[in-house]
């Protein structure tokens, strides 16, 4: 009797008679042996075809399988230290091979290629097993995001992805036409997280959100996933709290389930097993008087112009990576000037020109991972804020409307998925943190 298994499990069955259903990842002709690596979503196993333990023409069939032809096999289960694969270390002596399809040369070979190549056939790039790999490592940062939120307490609350302006800036908003009137796609659900945050208190939404950013970037998508919590009654600190057990717990869930996979990529986890609760926190301030510092002290003279800046500048990527490269966790900046922020944070007490936010920038030259606030809830505060900076009051009318109707402090952040993926994972580009990638010159697959 033959058992039909999934390669992840195969461990199970040593001595077994089992059937293995998947495609050929890779072939080594021995003439009288063919070696076969066969996956199957959860794994790659090695089965083992040899001559004279099975019927000519199924060792034809062995023999000729190109590479990802989809097979059932069929054979007994032996463990074999040598043997090769994922998660490695037995092997199927095959009795019995029934081909499913016979696939045509296949374009994607173990030599090297070209990333616009590869990009151009992401469809089959995604079954090789640095992508298998990091893929299934993103599944799980999805899965811990998730579950962290609702055992302590977030609902999850959608938001809309077609809105009528923006939840960031205008610049950087595609625009549709909705029955002869404008919309646009999603920069964020915060603003329709708030109001979900005035009827259940802790809130999140996950799902894509969408940048018209002409920037091409190892950073940067234009559409990519975000999980923003927003939260009642909490403060800026409160906020850093939260995220700090937040991001540990992901990184922890990671290392728990994905040792494999991470050893697939070539991942360094000793970086990862340091990402333990508390990090660091430095005021914008400080942050300046750092990089003015690190700045004046360094002999490079590209290095020198790369971190000047002066107070009330945003922080370029080079600003971050040089934040961040003073510590060896994840990092807070908090108090950024208002000018380079959202128009809905709260400014601190007596000091407008600051207000009350905070970045999370990962370390290993990763940026930021986490962007949030206490948001402004006085009525006449945002409407002022929404009247200085020209946005259409009408636009904004319901969103002006939670700050009239049992208003209260609040907080929250966004956290970019791929951006954290492209951290964990320790990957020198975005592009391979999403299954199709979004950017400034690429729509196909």
């Amino acid at each position: 009797m033959t058992t039909l298994i999934q390669v992840a499990d195969i461990a199970q069955y040593e001595g077994q008679e089992v059937t293995v259903r998947g495609w050929v990842y890779d072939r080594t002709d021995k003439g009288r042996l063919q070696f076969i690596k066969l996956r199957d979503g959860t794994g790659v196993v090695q089965c083992v075809a040899f001559k004279k333990e099975m019927p000519p023409e199924v060792f034809e069939i062995a023999k000729g399988l190109a590479q990802e032809s989809s097979v059932i096999v069929t054979g007994s289960v032996r463990k074999d230290e040598r043997a090769p694969g994922y998660p490695g270390g037995y092997e199927v002596g095959i009795s019995q091979v029934e081909l499913v399809h016979q696939a045509d040369e296949y374009p994607i070979t173990p030599k090297e290629h070209g990333t616009e190549f590869l990009m151009d056939n992401r469809h089959l790039w995604v079954r090789s097993s640095r992508q298998w790999a990091i893929l299934r490592i993103r599944a799980t940062i999805v899965n811990a995001m998730r579950n962290w939120l609702d055992d302590h307490g977030y609902l999850l609350v959608d938001t809309p992805i077609l809105t009528p302006a923006a939840g960031e800036e205008t610049t950087t908003l595609f625009e549709i036409d909705y029955f002869g009137e404008p919309a646009f796609l999603a920069q964020t659900g915060q603003l329709y997280n708030e109001a979900n945050m005035a009827a259940f208190g802790k809130v999140y939404c996950f799902g894509p959100t969408f940048r018209a950013e002409k920037s091409k970037t190892r950073r940067h998508l234009m559409e990519f996933w975000m999980l923003e919590p927003e939260m009642a009654f909490f403060s800026l600190e409160d906020l850093m709290d939260m995220e700090e057990q937040f991001v540990s717990h992901i990184v922890k869930r990671v290392l728990d389930n994905h040792r494999m996979e991470l050893e697939i990529i070539e991942r360094d986890v000793s970086h990862l097993e340091k990402i333990t609760a508390p990090f660091a926190r430095i005021s914008y301030d400080e942050a300046v008087e750092r990089l003015q510092k690190l700045a004046a002290e360094t002999d490079d003279p590209e290095q020198k112009q790369l971190l000047q800046m002066q107070w009330g500048e945003d922080f370029g990527s080079p600003h971050e990576t040089a934040i961040a490269e003073m510590f060896d966790k994840p990092v807070f900046v908090y108090h950024y000037p208002t000018a380079v922020k959202a128009f809905y944070m709260q400014p601190v007490e007596g000091r407008p020109e600051v207000c009350r936010s905070v970045d999370l920038l990962a370390p290993e030259g990763y940026g930021e991972i986490t962007g949030g606030s206490e948001r402004i809830y006085d009525n006449e505060l945002l409407e002022e804020r929404v009247a200085s900076i020209g946005l259409p009051r009408e636009a904004y009318a319901w969103y002006l409307d939670l700050r009239r109707f049992g208003s209260v402090p609040h907080a929250g952040f966004g956290i970019g998925l791929e951006r954290t993926v492209a951290w964990i994972c320790g990957l020198p580009h975005i592009r391979e943190t999403i299954p199709y990638a979004r950017m400034l010159n690429r729509k196909y697959p």
